[in-house]
């Protein structure tokens, strides 16, 4: 096969502007995966109760600005609002060396932080989602988040690779600086990307309660949508409740350190890796529909080797369960991401994406405080368990909706209002 047939997009000047600035900023963010519990469990001797919190902290952007974040995010160029939010969050999260280093740091700081940076996050992924069509055009979309996917699962390898030795040789909150530098370097590439979109036109009179409706009205219009998110919701509950306790299990139960830490959260990006290079050719066998489906069926089971693993070589078999779900979990974004953009009109595509957004990771500060307080009435163990039934219970909403047998992407649905009769005669 030639090498331009391979790079496909990436030949493009604009969307490989757009995938080094993704690789920047994910690695940034990968760094913060591991590196902000650490410092809330080694440096402030935080317990299960309060990294659950944080957890909750993180991802409670998505309830407070996730519906009306869609039609702000519609009013406004996407590219913008992406550079304006990547700086933000460089300084919020610089604040965290500064504030250790002068010895202010507390747990209190690290939830206000949390809270601001995902709040931000909330945002980007909006205007992120949202810029893709404009950028490739929508018969490249499966290959443009798979590519995009690619990107990120790399930095899912390398981002815990990297943070597990900083946080042993610098500390953890001297590791979160690294995030910083990444997400500013993210932006600053963001504002090369030359093919910008013109600006939104505004409505006569904006009426913001009226756009989140319509946005909501959309996206629960059609069933296949509608299983979507709400397939999501439930597998994003039981994740962040498994996540908020596996570091907690690794560090605490099965003795390890931050680098064998860093070293099975690597291997979960290995599995991403492989699934975003599987996507494209997964989806088009199988179906784009019912691999939504398929894929948590298969892999999500395998969850459950961690909480019957033991201190020792077992740990380390039970990390393939983990990185066989991240394998599926982006073969299964992949094909739902494509799904939802090839679906929706251009002028709710931010609204498509901030509603959908709302209600599937509504869930994920629940799912945190809920893993905390799990964990801290059950133990790490119990609460790794219930999170590995939930996730594999998620398949149900796809698997009774038309997903189940829809091997093609959709058209794109036409919103444009009917004409007014002629009554001359």
């Amino acid at each position: 096969m030639a090498t331009s047939s391979r790079l496909g997009l990436l030949r493009e000047p604009d969307f490989g502007r757009l995938f080094a600035a993704t690789a920047l900023g994910q690695l940034g963010d990968r760094i913060i995966f591991l590196a902000l519990p650490l410092v809330a469990i080694m440096a402030l001797d935080a317990d299960e109760f309060q990294v659950g919190l944080l957890t909750t902290m993180t991802t409670a952007g998505s309830l407070l600005v996730g519906l009306p974040a869609g039609a702000w995010v519609d009013r406004m160029r996407k590219r913008s609002v992406m550079i304006s939010t990547d700086m933000a969050r460089s300084l919020a999260l610089l604040t965290i060396p500064v504030a250790w280093s002068a010895d202010l740091l507390t747990i209190w700081w690290l939830y206000t932080v949390a809270l601001f940076h995902g709040i931000l996050t909330v945002f980007f992924d909006v205007a992120y989602i949202s810029y893709l069509p404009h950028l490739v055009g929508r018969s490249h979309l499966v290959e443009g988040n798979s590519k995009l996917s690619a990107i990120r699962s790399v930095t899912s390898i390398s981002g815990p690779s990297i943070a597990g030795p900083m946080v042993g040789w610098v500390g953890a909150p001297a590791t979160v600086l690294a995030s910083s530098i990444g997400m500013a370097m993210s932006g600053l590439l963001a504002m090369n990307i030359r093919n910008r979109e013109q600006k939104p036109e505004p409505s006569e009179r904006p009426q913001l309660g009226r756009e989140i409706k319509e946005g909501l009205k959309f996206v629960l219009k059609y069933p296949a949508l509608r299983a979507i998110i709400l397939g999501d919701g439930i597998f994003n509950l039981f994740l962040v409740m498994y996540q908020a306790m596996l570091l907690i299990f690794l560090e605490r139960e099965m003795g390890l350190d931050s680098f064998e830490i860093g070293l099975i959260l690597s291997g979960m990006g290995c599995g991403a890796l492989l699934g975003a290079l599987l996507a494209t050719r997964i989806s088009r066998r199988v179906g784009h529909g019912p691999i939504i489906w398929i894929a948590p069926l298969v892999t999500c089971p395998l969850t459950a080797l961690m909480p019957l693993a033991r201190p020792g070589w077992s740990v380390y078999v039970a990390a393939v369960g983990l990185a066989s779900l991240s394998m599926g979990g982006v073969v299964r974004v992949v094909s739902q991401s494509s799904f939802q953009q090839a679906l929706t009109p251009d002028h709710l595509l931010g609204r498509m994406s901030a509603t959908a957004r709302f209600v599937s990771w509504g869930g994920i500060p629940l799912g945190g405080f809920l893993g905390g307080v799990l964990g801290s009435a059950f133990g790490a163990k119990a609460t790794l368990w219930i999170g590995a039934v939930g996730m594999t219970l998620s398949i149900l909403p796809n698997f009774l909706s038309p997903l189940r047998t829809m091997r093609q992407l959709p058209e794109q649905v036409d919103t444009s209002p009917l004409p007014e009769p002629d009554h001359r005669r």
